[in-house]
């Protein structure tokens, strides 16, 4: 029905990760004591969350156009809704220069992963 579409105005970058590399980037800083500090846990190509939530939807065979808006999503949400309204453009600098390669690198292989059969 469309429902499914972007929160807010959807310009906000998503930093999405799949749980397949996420598991794969654990266990690579395991393998790799000498990567120190901060390391992101974010693929490498930055997505939006509108953008995301229409992959999603074209995978699904339903359309994502109809979106939450702000105020509903921070009336039911409370401050809980800045964490999913908020924008972050992470990238995985270390992850990278460590050698470390991703599966699923963008929302569009993000999206396929999510929604195999």
């Amino acid at each position: 029905m469309g429902l499914g579409g972007p929160l807010g105005d959807g310009h906000q970058f998503w930093p999405l990760i799949t749980l397949e590399d996420e598991v794969a980037a654990l266990l690579w800083l395991i393998d790799h004591p000498e990567i120190t500090g901060p390391v992101n846990l974010a693929m490498p190509e930055p997505v939006r969350q509108g953008q995301f939530m229409a992959l999603l939807g074209d995978r699904l065979g339903r359309p994502a156009k109809v979106p939450a808006p702000a105020f509903a999503i921070r009336a039911l949400l409370g401050g809980f809704a800045d964490d999913i309204l908020g924008s972050q453009r992470v990238h995985p600098g270390v992850l990278l220069e460590s050698g470390f390669t991703f599966t699923h690198p963008d929302g569009e292989s993000a999206a396929r992963w999510l929604t195999q059969e």
